[in-house]
């Protein structure tokens, strides 16, 4: 029986960062992860149906009939079976796994307009992950009784969107521990709200990543909505962090997001009339330089490639083909076709996107051209997980009414928190760098604004040190006064060697 006692947000998170000692040691947190978020979702919906149905039993003065037939209007049903409670009182079964499994099968039978698939890439009763029948009930049974501790039911938890904030909680620790691989399904939360500012989402906006992780920049983007009426667009090749996101938005009561499952550039699955669909706002973090990229196009080869005519229906790569080993300029077209007039669009990228040749550099002048790239912002080095490297944030708008390109170098020293694991950027940090890139202010040392003459003049080349000029002048030295200092030291030196001599002398040396 859980008691009544009210749950601070940090009361959830240390309780559910604790459930994970279950698996620590035992299974990689690249693993157990799906586990704690997938448990951490039966848990919710469990809680928030139990105390719906609690309500409804003493407004309906428990007449059950009435009651059943109104909880058919609830967010998601659970069947007797399907309940967080259910797994609990079975937690001892020697089949606990096959049990929880079932119940993931019929809360997504239940739910299947929304969560149909949800759970496909999660097995309870893995004995390649979680070891054979002995260990793996005793780590399961664990794991429930760890869970049942922790109420979630709405009444009971003190502060606003508690849950979706704990989820992001736990996903941002697995993404430390998960080192590089981390990277692939968490933005750090300081990147995301930094871009969600940047890129402004209006009412009635549709919002897109796609390459859309865990959903995280999404989320942020979608929270900047005044009324919060805007439709969520994501697609994500990973199949386990494509169900992460898609728990992600329930938690955060997103429930109409659409996200898609796949690989965006071989195959975009949001189109409208055959064509790529279009949005207000784009904000996306791939993965840096992917290689291999052009993978999913038929007559793919090693090296650059060229793309014949039909291969890409969508004619993305018109201004030019990225070369097979970085995927960059890819992720880019396919963003900008997918940008609908008056659309805004922010990207993290690595620094080569602003200065490699060959290809990606026709891209890069055609872009420029066509005057849509807005703004230029470089980031602090090692903010990313298990990626040390500096990265920039690219805006692009189109229909812009003028053909400078705002320059910010945020990435001096004092211009972020460091730390000794990950650097961070501070609430001060983003309002500087917003102010800065909404009035486009020119400040030394800090931004810069380039004409297209100037661009063309440094043959296209972004690289920020070319614009904003951070250099330190050092101080004029005097060289009189070095002299002088010089001449003291040197008379002081005879002064001491004639009393060293004289203490010598004394000591018959």
């Amino acid at each position: 029986m859980m008691n009544e006692k009210k749950w601070t947000q940090d009361e959830v998170n240390q309780s559910l960062w604790r459930a994970c000692d279950t698996f620590r040691g035992k299974i990689d947190s690249s693993l157990y992860k799906d586990y704690i978020l997938v448990m951490l979702f039966v848990k919710y919906l469990s809680d928030i149906y139990k105390e719906h149905k609690e309500a409804l039993v003493i407004k309906y003065k428990g007449d059950l009939q009435m009651v059943e037939r109104q909880m058919r209007y609830e967010r998601f049903v659970l069947n007797e079976h399907a309940s967080f409670d259910y797994i609990y009182d079975k937690r001892t079964a020697t089949n606990i796994g096959e049990i929880i499994n079932k119940a993931l099968a019929d809360i997504e039978e239940e739910n299947k307009a929304k969560l149909r698939g949800v759970f496909r890439n999660i097995d309870f009763n893995s004995e390649i992950v979680l070891g054979q029948t002995k260990e793996r009930n005793a780590m399961l049974k664990t794991l429930l009784e760890d869970f049942y501790r922790i109420d979630l039911r709405p009444s009971r938890l003190i502060g606003e969107d508690i849950i979706g904030n704990s989820y992001e909680y736990l996903i941002s620790n697995f993404a430390s521990d998960a080192g590089k691989k981390g990277g692939e399904f968490f933005t750090p939360s300081m990147v995301s709200e930094l871009l969600a500012r940047l890129v402004q989402p209006k009412d009635n906006d549709r919002i897109y990543d796609p390459t859309c992780g865990s959903g995280s920049l999404l989320i942020r983007a979608f929270n900047k909505v005044p009324s919060k009426k805007a439709q969520i667009y994501g697609q994500e090749r990973n199949g386990q962090t494509h169900s992460l996101a898609r728990m992600n938005m329930f938690l955060h009561q997103i429930d109409d997001a659409k996200i898609a499952w796949g690989d965006t550039l071989a195959n975009p699955l949001h189109l409208e009339n055959d064509k790529l669909m279009k949005f207000q706002v784009i904000v996306a973090n791939p993965p840096f330089s992917l290689d291999k990229w052009a993978m999913g196009f038929a007559g793919e080869s090693n090296g650059d490639f060229k793309m014949e005519e039909g291969l890409d229906p969508y004619k993305r790569f018109s201004w030019g083909v990225p070369p097979t080993s970085k995927g960059d300029y890819a992720f880019i077209l396919h963003m900008l076709n997918s940008l609908s007039e008056g659309g805004r669009m922010g990207v993290v990228l690595p620094h080569g996107v602003l200065f490699r040749g060959g290809s990606e550099g026709k891209v890069r002048q055609k872009i420029i051209e066509m005057n849509l790239l807005d703004a230029v912002i470089g980031l602090p080095a090692n903010l990313f997980y298990g990626v040390g490297i500096p990265a920039v944030i690219l805006i692009f708008k189109q229909n812009r009414n003028h053909n400078e390109i705002l320059f910010i170098d945020a990435s001096q020293e004092g211009m972020y928190e460091k730390d000794k694991n990950q650097n961070k950027l501070t609430e001060k940090d983003l309002v500087r760098i917003t102010e800065a890139y909404s009035n486009y202010n020119v400040s030394e040392k800090f931004t810069y604004l380039a004409s297209l003459k100037e661009i063309k003049e440094n043959e296209f080349n972004l690289n920020i040190p070319r614009y904003v000029n951070t250099f330190e002048e050092e101080e004029m030295i005097d060289l009189d006064e070095v002299k002088e200092n010089i001449q003291t030291l040197k008379d002081e030196l005879v002064e001491i060697e004639s009393r060293m001599k004289k203490y010598l002398d004394e000591l018959g040396i």
